[in-house]
């Protein structure tokens, strides 16, 4: 074990974790006052569950011993054999500390796709989907991109002519962010829109949360890519840079479109920009030059903000636009990293350095993603709505979920 290397990944993992809380200030200041409480409630109990579920089960279903290219076997099940010692994964790290880290990003997906809910799911029926969708979707979804033997790690294994190497994906962008949002998409279309929309739409109720929010994920950001290395080392340094340059571009170029369609710079606009860029980078981050960070920010920041204004022309109520930045953002950011990999940072050539199949890998991936996310988020909320119901009573949104499902109120006036 290498103490440098264990030393980073503890940290990372750490940073990782403050994600989701940032991901709940952030969602909690774009909801209304009097489904806040709720919001951030979500965000908060899928840490507990979620952490309790992948110690369980969850971690040996993601990288457990291959089981067909498809699923990870139960023989890590309670993390039975998950030691101190180095693990399958990693030479250099205690096994449990790369179980820990993979978790925070077990954690944090599912939360994502909560922005799509807001303001009337029913608590409990949110606690059990969290559990199936992360055994479900999730853990499968891991297992193809980053457990051994996964087939979209190579596709080789599925014995189709033509299909060779890998699916890059550094950091989550089809695990995470496209599953995430694609589940929103889902999510918003079995929900139905929210009473209220039509006559009052909800504009965000505390947007220094909102900034608060994304500066903390903007911060934790770091250790999700650079703690994706898995070391303290070269290929951490570039996945830092790359994150903070792709950010930073993406909240540029979204806060010039607000400001030049929108007749102001909005400050709403400029923090979804920077969650936007943060997401493009993920899967390419540990691929990609600087110079083309800044691209793939410049792109999703522009790309993002009318994917918004698109989802709001099809009625869709995703209330937080996790489509719009997670599911669009994470597919160009998937697509571009077969575009901008280079072999001198990543190992593998894109298109622009003369290998054209890594864009018919990452399309197959991207593909893949949608229709797996999309598909069994939908068929779950369905049996979920008819076993248990999905929607408060209408009374009971017209109130606000924090005194309807909590009992408590988000502020005391």
């Amino acid at each position: 074990m290498d103490t440098g290397d264990t030393a980073w990944v503890l940290a990372a993992s750490a940073l990782v974790l403050l994600m989701t809380p940032g991901l709940a200030f952030f969602y909690g200041g774009l909801v209304g006052r009097t489904n806040a409480l709720a919001t951030i409630m979500h965000s908060f109990v899928t840490i507990a569950l979620i952490s309790v579920v992948w110690v369980l089960w969850g971690y040996t279903l993601a990288f457990g011993p291959d089981k067909g290219h498809f699923i990870g076997g139960l023989e890590w099940f309670g993390l039975r054999d998950v030691g101190m010692e180095p693990g399958d994964y990693s030479a250099t790290l205690p096994h449990n500390i790369f179980m820990a880290f993979q978790m925070m990003f077990a954690i944090i997906t599912p939360a994502l796709i909560t922005g799509a809910m807001v303001g009337r799911i029913k608590f409990k029926t949110f606690l059990v989907f969290i559990v199936l969708w992360s055994t479900i979707v999730y853990a499968p979804l891991a297992h193809w991109v980053w457990g051994l033997g996964g087939w979209l790690g190579d596709l080789s294994s599925l014995g189709m002519s033509g299909l060779e190497g890998k699916a890059l994906d550094f950091a989550g962008g089809t695990v995470v962010h496209i599953s995430s949002g694609v589940s929103a998409l889902a999510a918003a279309t079995v929900l139905g829109r929210r009473k209220s929309i039509a006559t009052e739409p909800e504009i965000p109720h505390n947007i220094p949360f909102v900034v608060l929010g994304a500066g903390l994920l903007w911060f934790g950001w770091f250790g999700f890519n650079a703690g994706s290395a898995l070391g303290a080392n070269g290929a951490a340094a570039n996945a830092f840079v790359t994150t903070n340059t792709a950010a930073a571009m993406a909240a540029l170029s979204w806060m010039t479109m607000s400001w030049w369609r929108g007749g102001a710079p909005s400050v709403v606009g400029a923090a979804s920009g920077a969650v936007a860029g943060l997401v493009a980078i993920t899967p390419a981050a540990g691929f990609v030059t600087p110079a083309a960070a800044i691209i793939i920010g410049f792109v999703a920041g522009v790309l993002c903000y009318f994917a918004t204004q698109f989802r709001a022309k099809l009625k869709v109520d995703d209330a937080l636009d996790v489509w719009a930045v997670h599911g669009v953002g994470g597919t160009w950011g998937a697509l571009a990293t077969g575009l901008f990999a280079v072999a001198s940072i990543g190992g593998i050539d894109g298109l622009f350095a003369g290998n054209p199949g890594q864009v018919v890998n990452q399309l197959i991936a991207i593909g893949v993603t949608w229709i797996w996310a999309f598909g069994w988020t939908f068929v779950l909320l369905k049996v979920l709505d008819k076993v248990m119901g999905l929607r408060v009573a209408e009374g009971d949104e017209a109130v606000g979920l924090d005194a309807s499902q909590h009992g408590e109120p988000a502020y005391t006036l």
